[in-house]
């Protein structure tokens, strides 16, 4: 650790479940000041990221406080992949800028992905990945001082509907079915898992930490699960929520049989109509900006617009073979 970069009075130390509230305050703080406080993270959702199996807090995660005891600094590490693609995301809060906090959390960071990578195959390449948005001047450079370089850019995109959304028009044979859990939810998994994997950087989770996720209870919403089904096939899935106020399609995906055929188009406008209908006018969500499957595009044409932009850095730690390849 290198405690000696902090000003007299603030300490750093890892983070308590009794953190939860002034960590998830800070997150929102930080993410309104820099224009986009919808991308916060709300108390219930971080309770259930901490509560993610294979995730410790008490290792893993950081915070730094004032001379008053108040939180105004936070970073987690996170074993992406095979201790080899690694992440972190870090808050400062604004008013305590440029005080050497953003550099001790980012390298208290390293020296924790330095360990995690002795557990990585040999001929892995080991790498740290971080996204900030992309007018956070400070925190940009800030990485780029560590030895970051910028390498992927995504999009929070949105819509509003003062009038009610064009109705979908789904392909022929395609139709949609009341989600059963009981009986789709691990077909669900595998097809959602099937469709990102053309994604970049993408690495299919255990279905038990999927589920975690996706059925946290505050964001599973089963009316708001989307299932387009051809015969026994499922052709594509809109999984949808409610964050910060807004209408938000967490997961749209089509499996690649059914591509390019208006099957995401008809799933992204059938989740608008079911927001609107819930009175939900406005609708957001994010996306990879080099996203290889055309999703940047269908939003587009969809009438969705680029609300705020986010950029990852990433620092390779050690050369090698691709842990995602």
């Amino acid at each position: 650790m290198t405690e000696n970069l902090l000003p007299t009075g603030f300490s750093l130390r890892h983070t308590r479940w009794d953190d939860l509230e002034a960590v998830a305050q800070l997150i929102l703080e930080v993410c309104t000041a820099d224009g986009d406080a919808s991308v916060a993270t709300p108390p219930a959702e971080l309770k259930t990221w901490w509560q993610t199996p294979g995730f410790k807090l008490e290792t893993d995660t950081w915070v730094v406080t004032n001379p008053a005891g108040k939180i105004i600094g936070y970073e987690e590490f996170v074993d992406h992949h095979a201790h080899a693609s690694l992440m972190g995301d870090g808050y400062v809060h604004h008013n305590f800028t440029n005080l050497g906090i953003g550099t001790l959390l980012l390298r208290t960071l390293e020296t924790r992905a330095h360990a995690e990578m002795a557990l990585a195959e040999p001929d892995l390449r080991v790498f740290i990945r971080n996204f900030m948005s992309i007018g956070d001047t400070t925190a940009r450079q800030l990485h780029q001082n560590e030895g970051y370089n910028p390498s992927r850019f995504s999009w929070r995109m949105e819509i509003q509907f003062p009038a009610p959304p064009p109705a979908p028009v789904f392909p022929e044979g395609i139709e949609l079915r009341a989600f059963d859990p009981a009986r789709d939810l691990f077909a669900v998994y595998e097809a959602v898992s099937e469709a990102f994997a053309d994604h970049w950087g993408y690495v299919k989770s255990p279905f038990n930490e999927w589920k975690h996720k996706f059925l946290a209870e505050e964001r599973y919403l089963p009316d708001l699960w989307h299932i387009a089904w051809d015969g026994d096939q499922i052709a594509g899935v809109s999984i949808c929520r409610y964050r910060n106020g807004i209408g938000w399609v967490g997961s749209l995906s089509v499996r690649r049989p059914w591509r390019k055929k208006g099957l995401g188009m008809a799933l992204l406008q059938h989740s608008f109509g079911e927001f609107y209908r819930r009175g939900y006018i406005t609708i957001g969500l994010g996306v990879d900006a080099s996203n290889p499957t055309g999703a940047t595009r269908l939003y587009e044409r969809a009438g969705m617009k680029i609300s705020s932009e986010y950029v990852m850095y990433e620092k390779e730690l050690r050369p090698g073979r691709d842990p995602e390849g």
